[in-house]
């Protein structure tokens, strides 16, 4: 292996590994507030932002330099991936969008599924959206878009995505409230989102704290963006397999 590349995937491993988080609580300091959701400053715990949403502490990003851990070989294994794509709601003329894309890990392969559809690969980093289009210069699919996003908004249109798949990111967003939004808005009616969250209530787990969510936490955030809980199945190993719907 490659120095570098060993180094990236490393850094990558320190971000994710778990570790005892610093017990810390929100203040009352209101920081931001939209409608009925407030953001909170506290004390920022192990890869926290100090920042807390419903009580949840939001986490720091993964960086571009992290991505050769979303490709690492034994991702499919360790989770379950080909489970996880296997059992998505997907028509083969459905628009996808996979929130958080990264490297396309995810992207690449459902538009190999969906060859009347298209996926809509959306990050807040221009260098993953880059990895992503170097992957489709090289030989991969075609009916991939690249969108870039920000950190409160994706940047799709109203009413033009059946699918939005959220994979390990969503407890990075910086403003979670005002991406449910947007993201609920950009379901046609119907549509579903389907959220995968590593199992805070499983301690088992090998991921620090902040990067899990509990199924009851993730039901009041998309509550909260009027977005309806349809089930949660949890074949995969690690994650929370759980889907949502527009009314």
């Amino acid at each position: 292996m490659k120095p570098a590349v060993k180094m990236i995937r490393l850094i990558a491993l320190a971000a994710t590994l778990a570790v005892t988080p610093i017990a810390c609580s929100p203040s009352a300091q209101v920081i931001d507030a939209v409608g009925t959701s407030t953001y909170q400053a506290g004390k920022a715990s192990v890869d926290g932002t100090g920042k807390f949403y419903m009580g949840r502490e939001i986490s720091h990003v993964m960086g571009h330099l992290a991505a050769a851990w979303l490709e690492r070989p034994d991702r499919e294994r360790e989770e379950r991936t080909d489970l996880l794509i296997d059992n998505l709601p997907l028509a083969d003329d459905d628009v996808v969008a996979d929130i958080g894309a990264g490297s396309g890990y995810f992207t690449l392969e459902i538009a190999q599924r969906i060859p009347n559809g298209k996926v809509l690969a959306v990050d807040i980093q221009q260098e993953m959206l880059d990895i992503i289009t170097a992957r489709q210069t090289s030989g991969a699919v075609a009916n991939v878009e690249t969108v870039l996003g920000t950190e409160d908004d994706p940047n799709l249109a109203a009413d033009s995505v059946d699918l939005i798949l959220i994979v390990d990111a969503y407890h990075e967003f910086s403003y979670p409230y005002e991406m449910g939004v947007a993201m609920a808005r950009s379901l046609r009616p119907g549509g579903q989102l389907v959220l995968i969250e590593y199992r805070a209530e499983d301690r088992s787990v090998p991921i620090k704290e902040l990067h899990k969510m509990s199924q009851q936490q993730a039901k009041r955030e998309m509550a909260a963006v009027g977005l309806e809980w349809v089930r949660t199945e949890d074949f995969l190993p690690q994650q929370h397999f759980m889907v949502f719907r527009r009314p």
